[in-house]
């Protein structure tokens, strides 16, 4: 069976309400594995780098800095041939007032601002862009 990757981002307000382990459980719970980990406040330049489609809508500002604005929590998660559809549904619509109760966000986040808890790759090929920005020397295997 081939391996299969996704990024996931734990946003600094659920690091700040330290929901790291709980979120981390749910995506462990639901069968994924976790195989890349960092806690970590990288600099705007990173989060500029990976919104870069973003760049010149109104919230692209904001969204940077509040991403750079404390430490984040950057996963890397495995599991079978759609991995980034199951994260993405595990997590809920990415506005939480439109989240379902028992999603990530639907449980954790009451409206976009200050965020939505979690950022996570939306394609098997921005996963893999988007994990080389955080994790540099990981192996695809």
């Amino acid at each position: 069976m081939q391996n299969h990757y996704t990024l996931v981002l734990i946003k600094p307000s659920a690091v700040r309400r330290r929901l790291c382990g709980e979120i981390i459980s749910r995506y462990e719970r639901a069968g994924l594995g976790l195989v890349g980990l960092k806690l970590e406040q990288f600099p705007p330049e990173t989060f500029a780098k990976l919104y870069q489609e973003h760049q010149g809508k109104d919230f692209y500002p904001k969204l940077v800095e509040q991403m750079s604005s404390d430490s984040i929590c950057a996963l890397v998660l495995t599991g079978p041939e759609g991995v980034v559809e199951k994260v993405r549904a595990l997590n809920g619509a990415t506005n939480p007032v439109n989240a379902a109760p028992g999603t990530i966000r639907g449980d954790y986040a009451a409206a976009m601002e200050p965020d939505n808890i979690v950022h996570a790759s939306d394609s098997p090929q921005s996963a893999e862009r988007e994990i080389k920005i955080f994790f540099p020397d990981f192996c695809f295997k």
